[in-house]
């Protein structure tokens, strides 16, 4: 009796787990705050012949900086997500949205290609780490079961792809009537909104005067563990080719086009085709990822990508298979983003889902850097993109392939840290 009366006691001294935030204002904010961080950077690629054009720079000093930034939203997203998994995702999201005002207010003021390196690449890809999928992520893991986080990824992602399908026309247009640097201007204004959907973000578990959640393992405890799993090395190499892939595409496909004879406005609906079809390709893949094993969607996405490339290389180019190949090549887009952080939350839980999640990002943003970066580097020297396109397809037939082992089931651990994750 007196034993049971102590654990009683015992218990009651607990920290009560915080209140979890609701589904439809976590999903309604993440996706809003993904819309307005993607659906900006996903227009880059509009402004490589007006700012190469205006300042004399070669499109591969626009490539390098494209490059750079695509480098350092990976690595800065590691060091954001630890920050995330600590403190809560509020923190970051400010500090991202007021670093993607001043990164696109100094890519519109920049004089020189240092600078525009600078400002383009390393403050606006630290900002993208803050403000897009390995923050929001957290949050849904953290705050939405289990059985509903891979359909709840695939609604964030394909926020962020009707971000592209809402923006690219709108920044377009923004292009034609006030001019590149206005334009970008204007978009370092429209970043600042990211600020008030952070409010909708604040976990209760994070706010001031809460009680910390226990942690079975630290941050190196838990990168050492990743690393050593065998499934988590190769999700990171396949993520890889997922950013060769949609960067080169998603920069250097306007310049093709117009190399090609084709106007500036099958460019700006080629990229809003993309990221209408994304929708539903994201969308899809959350939703299969609750129901088939996630290394078969990812198989099969990298596969058919590499089919739809060849197909769109041999067949004579018009607006019409340029939209065709958009509309296809939209719905594999962004789809690999939910299954990979799905199966990153059911391998290792929950507790370091953020951080995890950018260290498996910062392998993607490797791959956006020498996509883009090759891009305009071997156009330069060779006046063409097809050495680029390629080895854009048969990296994907190698994602396809290194995915095939990946095991899904979650990692086993002592009793207290399996409980904890």
């Amino acid at each position: 009796m007196l034993a049971g009366f102590r654990y009683i006691c015992a218990m009651s001294s607990l920290p009560t787990p915080p209140a979890r935030l609701s589904m439809l204002q976590v999903l309604a904010c993440g996706a809003a705050v993904v819309t307005l961080s993607m659906g900006i950077r996903h227009g880059f690629g509009l402004w490589l012949q007006p700012i190469t054009q205006d300042m004399g720079w070669t499109r591969q000093t626009f490539a390098l900086a494209m490059a750079i930034q695509n480098l350092s939203w990976g690595l800065f997203g590691i060091f954001g997500g630890m920050v995330a998994d600590r403190f809560g995702a509020f923190r970051v999201l400010v500090g991202g949205a007021i670093l993607y005002a001043g990164g696109l207010a100094g890519m519109a003021l920049s004089p020189t290609p240092g600078l525009f390196a600078l400002t383009t690449g390393v403050v606006i890809g630290a900002a993208q780490a803050g403000t897009t999928y390995a923050i929001i992520y957290g949050v849904l893991g953290r705050q939405i079961a289990a059985e509903r986080r891979s359909w709840a990824m695939g609604v964030a992602a394909a926020a962020g792809s009707f971000g592209q399908f809402l923006m690219v026309p709108l920044e377009g247009q923004l292009i034609a009537a006030l001019g590149w640097q206005q334009a970008l201007l204007v978009l370092g204004a429209m970043a600042l909104l990211i600020i008030p959907l952070a409010y909708g973000l604040r976990e209760p578990g994070f706010s001031a005067g809460a009680v910390p959640a226990p942690r079975s393992q630290s941050l190196g405890e838990a990168m050492v563990e990743a690393l050593r799993y065998k499934s988590f090395v190769l999700l990171t190499l396949g993520y890889f080719v997922c950013g060769f892939q949609v960067v080169f595409i998603g920069v250097h496909m306007p310049s093709y086009l117009k190399d090609h004879g084709l106007s500036p406005q099958v460019a700006s609906f080629a990229l809003a085709l993309i990221g209408l079809f994304n929708v539903f390709g994201t969308y899809a893949a959350g939703v299969l990822g609750q129901r088939i094993p996630k290394r078969t969607i990812l198989v099969f996405i990298y596969w058919a990508r590499a089919v739809v490339i060849t197909v769109f290389l041999l067949v004579p180019l018009s607006p019409a298979s340029v939209y065709v190949f958009s509309a296809v090549m939209g719905a594999l887009w962004l789809s690999t983003v939910p299954p990979t952080n799905a199966t990153v939350a059911q391998i290792f839980g929950v507790q370091h889902l953020s951080m995890l999640s950018g260290f498996v990002f910062f392998s993607h943003q490797i791959g956006s850097f020498l996509g883009v970066w090759l891009g305009g580097y071997l156009y330069d020297r060779t006046g063409s993109y097809d050495i680029v396109w390629w080895l854009a397809i048969v990296l994907g037939v190698l994602a396809g392939l290194v995915n095939l082992p990946v095991r899904e089931a979650a990692i086993v651990r002592a009793p207290a840290a399996a409980a904890a994750a």
